[in-house]
C-alpha cells in the first residue's frame, strides 16, 4: 500500500519499490515487484499511447520530440554529442514503443572476459549466457515472440526479406529470421493473417483500444497505430498495473537521495497543466530510465550518494549501431525496385561471425537486419540520397555547431525543425548493422549537462567489416550503397546506447553488482543498458530485460534492505578483521546472530589483486624476486576468491575456496583467464605453529600451452611486527602443464618470483567482500573471526 508520510516535505508518499522509467527493465520490475505483493510506483516522465495515437502527419511529426524546454513533450528524444547522436523514446512503455521489435540473445561467446580494449582496460562481463537463459525463456513468454511468417500467404510479398535471405545464400553468409514481438495472428494457435481484430492479453488492455495483426505498413519505429506490436504497454505493464502497481506518466524524476532510516528519497516534477515539485519514498529504488536517463541522474546525483565507484560514467558504447541505405535494389529478376515500405520494420538478419566464436573469422561480431520504412528515417534518406529541402538541412548543421559552442547537447527542437514535411522515398532499402563495438566511452556532466565523449576511432575495424559486408550486399542486390551523410565525419546515430554504470565484480570494475545492485547502497538497483559492461551484439532490448528478471529474482530472494548502509557493515568487517574485537566483547548490533540452521548455504566472496616479479629459468622465488627486477618481468594477478559454503568451509582442515580471474605478465603473453583456480586459507603447515595461504592457478599462455601458477604465503610464529610482511607476500613459481594438487614438487618449474599485496589493494580487497544466502553478515562475522584467531594463534604470546 502507497503511504502519505506526516512530516515528510512536501507530503511525500511512501512506496515498497519506485521504478523510474517504463522501458524494458523498468516494465519488468514493476511486474515482477507489483506480482509479489508489494507496492510500486512507476515514474515515466512520457505519455502513454494508445494504438491510433502516434503521430503520422508532418504537423504531427514535427511536435513528436521530446524538448521540454522548447515546449515539446513528444515520444522522440534526439541527443547529440561529440562523435555519436541519439535517438531514444520518452513514453509509457519506453523504447519498446519505436524498437523494431527484434528479440534476440546474446551470443553465448559474446559474454566475454578480460577482453583487451585497444586504449587499455578490458571488457568483462559478470554474467554468462547460462545465468541469463532461463530469465530470457521467461521473457520471451511474457512478451509473445515469433518469427517473421514469411511461407504464410499473407505475408509472403516482402521483397527486402527475399532480397537479404538471396544476398546472404550467394555471399555465403548466415541468415536467419529472428525472433518479432509482432502479433501475425489474432491468437497462439490461429493462422497468420493481415489486420485481424487481437483479443486482450491475460491482464487486460492498459488504453481499451482494439489491437489488429500486422498490416505491413514498416512503421513500427513510429509507434505502432495497429497495436500489432506487443510493446510492453501491452504486456509487461498492463500485468503490472493488474496487481497494482500505480503507473505514473508526465512525472520526470529530477533527484535521488538516500532517505535516513533506509531507502530512499525521490524528486520529480510533473509536465501536466498545473503540476508541480513532488517527493516519493521508498524502500528499494530501481533505476530504469536508459542508458542516457540513468547515467544523467546519478551522475547530477552523485553528491547525495557518497561512495558511488569512480567507474561511473564508463564504458558507454553505441551497440555498433550503424544504418546505411542501398539505393534503387532490385529483386534476383531485376525488375522489381525493393524498397523498405512493406512489412516490419527487421524481418531478417545476417549474422557476422566473432573473433570470440573461435571460428575463423576475425574481428568483432555483429548483425546486418533489413530495414523498414517509417517516415522519419525516410526524411533521413532524403539527406542519404542528397535530395530533400537543402535549406532545412543546412539550417539543422549550423544548429549542431552551436550546440557544440554552447553546450546545448539536447537536439530534439533542431530536429523536429529538419524533418518538416516529407514523401516517401520509392527506391531505398535501409540497412541496420549492430554488434560488438568498443565500449570505450565516457559520459559525464559538462555544464550541468549530459556529455559523451565516445568517437569511432578505436571500434574503427568493426564498422569497416560492417560497412564493406553492406557493400557487397549491395552489389549482389545491383544497388548504390550509400552512408548517412553524418559518416563523412565518422559520426553514428545510435538508438542503442548502453554503458554509463556498468555491471563489475567489484566497485573498482563496476557501479552496481551482476544482479544490478549499486556497490556500497543496499536497496538501489540499475534495471536498463546503463548497467552493461559492454555491446550486446546482438538487439539489446530482450537481454536487458532479462538481466532486469534476474535482477528482481535476487531481489525477493534477499528480502528487504537492511537499513544499515553496506559501508557501515564493512567498516565492523574491517575492525574485526584487524583486531578491534579482540578486546572485550563487541557491541550488541555488530555482535553475531546465531549461526545458520544446517543446510542454509551462505557464500562469501571477496577480490584480491597482488603484483610484483617473476624470473624464467629462475627455481627459487626468494631469489627469483631479484633477478626478475632487472629484466622487467612484471607478474600480478586479480582474482575473486568464492567460498560457497562459510560453515563448510570453517569446518573443512585446508579451508579450499575457488579462485577466478586473470593472471597478466610479458612471460605468458599478456592477460591469461583463470581457466581453474584454488585458494586455502590458512592450511595446515609443517609444524602446529605454521600455515600457509595456497594458490594454484591453471590458465593457458599466448601459444596455447598450459601453465600452472603455484602460490604460498609462509605464516609462521615469530615477532607480531612480521605479521603483515608474511601475509603480504607470495612465493611463487610458474610451472609447466595443469599440475595436480600434491603434485607441484614434481612439476618442471619454468621460473619463479614474488608478488605483494600493497595496503591500498588490501582496503580494496576488504571493500569487496559479498555474500549470498541467508544471514550474511553472521557469515562475514565469522569468516573475520576465523581470520583474525588463526593469527593469533601463529604470532600472539607463548
Amino acid at each position: 500500500m502507497i503511504t502519505n508520510i506526516p512530516g515528510a516535505p512536501s507530503g511525500a508518499e511512501h512506496a515498497d519499490v519506485v521504478v523510474v522509467g517504463s522501458g524494458f527493465g523498468g516494465s519488468v520490475a514493476a511486474y515482477r515487484m507489483a506480482s509479489a505483493g508489494l507496492s510500486v510506483v512507476v515514474l515515466e516522465r512520457g505519455r502513454a499511447y494508445s494504438p491510433g495515437s502516434f503521430p503520422r502527419s508532418p504537423a504531427e511529426m514535427g511536435k513528436a520530440f521530446w524538448d521540454p524546454v522548447a515546449g515539446l513533450y513528444g515520444l522522440f528524444d534526439v541527443w547529440s554529442f561529440d562523435g555519436c547522436d541519439s535517438v531514444v523514446s520518452s513514453g509509457l512503455g519506453g523504447g519498446s514503443l519505436i524498437y523494431a521489435n527484434v528479440l534476440l540473445r546474446k551470443d553465448e561467446r559474446w559474454f566475454v572476459n578480460e577482453e583487451p580494449l585497444p586504449r587499455g582496460g578490458y571488457e568483462n562481463w559478470p554474467v554468462t549466457r547460462a545465468d541469463l537463459d532461463p530469465h530470457y525463456d521467461a521473457v520471451e513468454k511474457m512478451i509473445g515472440v515469433t518469427t517473421y511468417p514469411l511461407e504464410n500467404p499473407a505475408y509472403s510479398d516482402t521483397p527486402k526479406t527475399r532480397a537479404l535471405q538471396d544476398a546472404a545464400t550467394e555471399l555465403g553468409l548466415d541468415f536467419r529470421l529472428p525472433p518479432l514481438a509482432v502479433s501475425f495472428a489474432p491468437s497462439r494457435d490461429a493462422a497468420p493473417g493481415i489486420g485481424l481484430p487481437l483479443a486482450d492479453g491475460p491482464y487486460g488492455s492498459l488504453h481499451g483500444v482494439q489491437r489488429r495483426t500486422c498490416r505491413l505498413c514498416g512503421e513500427c519505429n513510429l509507434g505502432c497505430n495497429d497495436g500489432a506490436k506487443n510493446s510492453l504497454d501491452h504486456t509487461y505493464l498492463a500485468a503490472a498495473r493488474h496487481h497494482g502497481a500505480d503507473l505514473r506518466t508526465l512525472h520526470e524524476v529530477r533527484g535521488i537521495r538516500p532517505r535516513r532510516g533506509g531507502g530512499y528519497a525521490v524528486d520529480y516534477s510533473t509536465h501536466t497543466p498545473g503540476g508541480g515539485p513532488g517527493t516519493i519514498t521508498c524502500d528499494r529504488l530501481v533505476l530504469a530510465a536508459g542508458t542516457l536517463g540513468t547515467s544523467f541522474l546519478l551522475l547530477r546525483s552523485r553528491a547525495e550518494l557518497p561512495g558511488l565507484s569512480d567507474r561511473l560514467g564508463t564504458r558507454f558504447s553505441g551497440n555498433g549501431d550503424l544504418l546505411t541505405f542501398l539505393l534503387r535494389a532490385k529483386d534476383r529478376t531485376g525488375s522489381r525496385t525493393i524498397t523498405g515500405s512493406r512489412g516490419p520494420v527487421i524481418t531478417s538478419a545476417i549474422r557476422l561471425a566473432d573473433t570470440a566464436d573461435g571460428t575463423r573469422e576475425t574481428g568483432r561480431g555483429g548483425y546486418i537486419e533489413d530495414g523498414g520504412f517509417p517516415a522519419f528515417v525516410d526524411w533521413l534518406v532524403e539527406g542519404a540520397d542528397l535530395r530533400g529541402e537543402l535549406g532545412r538541412a543546412a539550417r539543422f548543421l549550423v544548429d549542431r555547431l552551436r550546440a557544440m559552442v554552447t553546450g546545448d547537447t539536447n537536439m530534439s527542437a533542431e530536429f523536429a525543425d529538419l524533418v518538416g514535411r516529407g514523401e516517401l522515398s520509392t527506391s531505398s532499402l535501409p540497412l541496420l548493422g549492430m554488434g560488438r563495438d568498443v565500449p570505450d566511452g565516457v559520459l559525464r556532466l559538462r555544464g550541468g549537462r549530459l556529455d559523451v565523449e565516445w568517437h569511432t576511432e578505436t571500434g574503427e575495424e568493426y564498422f569497416d567489416r560492417v560497412r564493406a559486408t553492406m557493400g557487397r550486399i549491395a552489389d549482389v542486390l545491383g544497388a548504390e550503397y550509400a552512408d548517412m551523410p553524418a559518416w563523412i565525419s565518422k559520426r553514428i546515430i545510435t538508438v542503442h546506447p548502453l554503458g554509463g554504470a556498468p555491471m563489475g565484480r567489484h566497485p573498482g570494475e563496476g557501479v552496481c553488482d551482476a544482479y544490478g545492485e549499486v556497490f556500497d547502497h543496499p536497496g538501489l538497483y540499475i534495471a536498463d543498458g546503463a548497467a552493461l559492461p559492454g555491446p550486446v551484439g546482438a538487439n539489446p532490448s530482450l537481454t536487458i530485460a532479462a538481466l532486469a528478471d534476474r535482477m528482481c529474482t535476487r531481489m525477493l530472494e534477499k528480502g528487504p534492505p537492511s537499513t544499515r548502509s553496506a559501508k557501515a557493515t564493512r567498516e565492523v568487517e574491517f575492525h574485526m578483521t584487524m583486531g578491534a574485537g579482540l578486546v572485550g566483547e563487541p557491541p550488541a548490533e555488530t555482535r553475531p546472530a546465531p549461526m545458520p540452521a544446517p543446510g542454509e548455504r551462505t557464500s562469501l566472496s571477496f577480490t584480491e589483486e597482488m603484483r610484483g616479479f617473476l624470473s624464467l629459468g629462475v627455481d627459487d622465488p626468494r631469489s627469483g624476486d631479484m633477478s626478475a627486477r632487472s629484466h622487467g618481468d612484471r607478474f600480478s594477478f586479480e582474482l575473486t576468491i568464492t567460498i560457497d559454503d562459510v560453515n563448510g568451509f570453517l569446518a573443512e582442515p585446508t579451508h579450499q575456496a575457488r579462485a577466478a580471474g586473470w593472471v597478466d605478465s610479458p612471460v605468458c603473453g599478456g592477460r591469461r583467464a583463470v581457466e581453474q583456480g584454488w585458494f586455502n586459507l590458512f592450511a595446515p603447515g609443517m609444524s602446529p605453529d605454521r600455515r600457509e595461504m595456497r594458490y594454484r592457478l591453471w590458465f593457458l599462455d599466448d601459444d596455447g600451452e598450459k601453465r600452472t601458477l603455484s602460490g604460498r604465503k609462509d605464516v609462521h610464529h615469530g615477532p607480531a611486527t612480521r605479521l603483515w610482511l608474511d601475509t603480504s607476500t607470495l612465493f611463487t613459481r610458474l610451472l609447466e602443464g595443469h599440475v595436480p594438487e600434491g603434485e607441484e614438487d614434481k612439476a618442471t618449474v619454468l621460473g619463479a618470483g614474488t608478488l605483494h599485496i600493497r595496503p591500498m589493494d588490501l582496503a580494496a580487497t576488504l571493500k569487496s567482500f559479498d555474500t549470498e544466502g541467508p544471514r550474511g553478515m553472521t557469515a562475514v562475522a565469522r569468516f573475520g573471526k576465523f581470520f583474525v584467531g588463526e593469527l593469533w594463534d601463529v604470532y600472539g604470546p607463548g
